[in-house]
């Protein structure tokens, strides 16, 4: 990569990374599932008008609007308002990519191999470490909210895979339309319409500016420059890139907000995010091509069997990295 995009590249997993102190701070001021209709209804309004029309199946941008936008960011707003750390939900949630090359495996009859295998029991031994750490000390709630948040958002990536917008951008935009109306319906039901008016009435510039943060600079900016830089360069070039967000998240959580950094915190991160790097950057092994007995004559040669999906190329366009 040059290394002005390979600036770009950090540049974005530092932006996630800080993402989630913003989210902390905001919901200080913010009822969870109403912070996240906001932050989508800003990313989507007036990006929406400029982007053009959906440059895929509306099924896909629904299917993935409901389980990454609903589903995905309710659990994680909602683990972090109950008590999960930002630095730790910004750890914990990369176990995204070992979900998503389960779900591949399953969807996809992706062939995962040994060391992938391999990785993800890593993955999960970190994660394991994570809760023995935060169940000693915090809401185990909230820390499976944030895991459950990791699962859809694997489940989100097989979706995107297999719908392949060819602009991330433009998927993304659309995509932000579909949470704004049931979150805010399920915040009405479940928070309340007396917090979420006293919070649009507290609304000051602090507000505004979280709102921005994860709408257009998180979501717009982030999404945008990570979109150019799949079509410019190999996924398997910009994938590694994401494992910097947990660095970015942990770093700032404890200069910003103060947080501690447990010993056990630290080995969790190194499991997990090891056994990540294994499972998101190891070729899987390609799916046998299906050849029906007696079509192949003798001599001849097979046809190349299809590529199997990689867990980052699962993940593309919508990577890893954190709470977006």
């Amino acid at each position: 990569m040059r290394p002005i995009h390979t600036a770009l590249a950090v540049l974005v997993a530092a932006v996630w990374g800080f993402n989630f102190v913003v989210i902390e701070i905001g919901l200080g001021a913010f009822p969870p599932l109403l912070l996240s209709a906001l932050r989508f209804l800003v990313a989507a309004i007036p990006a929406v008008f400029f982007v053009g029309k959906p440059k895929v199946a509306w099924k896909w941008v629904i299917a993935v609007g409901v389980v990454l936008g609903i589903v995905k960011f309710g659990l994680l707003f909602t683990g972090m308002d109950h008590g999960m750390p930002a630095g730790l939900s910004s750890l914990v949630l990369q176990a995204q990519a070992v979900f998503t090359a389960v779900f591949a495996a399953v969807v996809l009859k992706e062939r995962p191999g040994r060391v992938r295998m391999a990785g993800m029991a890593v993955a999960f031994v970190g994660i394991g470490v994570a809760a023995v750490d935060e169940g000693a000390s915090g809401p185990v709630l909230g820390f499976t909210m944030v895991i459950a948040a990791a699962a859809c958002w694997g489940v989100s990536n097989v979706l995107t895979r297999k719908a392949s917008p060819p602009d991330a951008l433009n998927f993304m935009v659309w995509v932000s339309v579909v949470p704004v109306l049931p979150l805010t319906v399920l915040s009405l039901l479940l928070e309340g319409p007396d917090r979420d008016l006293a919070a649009l009435r507290g609304l000051d510039w602090s507000g505004v500016g979280v709102i921005v943060y994860l709408a257009w600079i998180t979501t717009v900016f982030g999404f945008g420059a990570w979109g150019y830089l799949l079509r410019s360069y190999p996924a398997s070039s910009v994938a590694p890139f994401s494992l910097l967000v947990p660095v970015f998240g942990m770093t700032s959580a404890a200069l910003v907000l103060g947080e501690q950094v447990s010993g056990l915190r630290w080995v969790a991160a190194v499991l997990l995010v090891g056994g990540v790097a294994v499972t998101s950057l190891v070729p899987s092994k390609p799916r046998p091509a299906a050849v029906a007995p007696g079509t192949q004559a003798a001599g001849t040669v097979a046809p190349a069997p299809e590529p199997a999906v990689t867990a980052a190329e699962a993940a593309d366009p919508l990577p890893t990295g954190g709470g977006r």
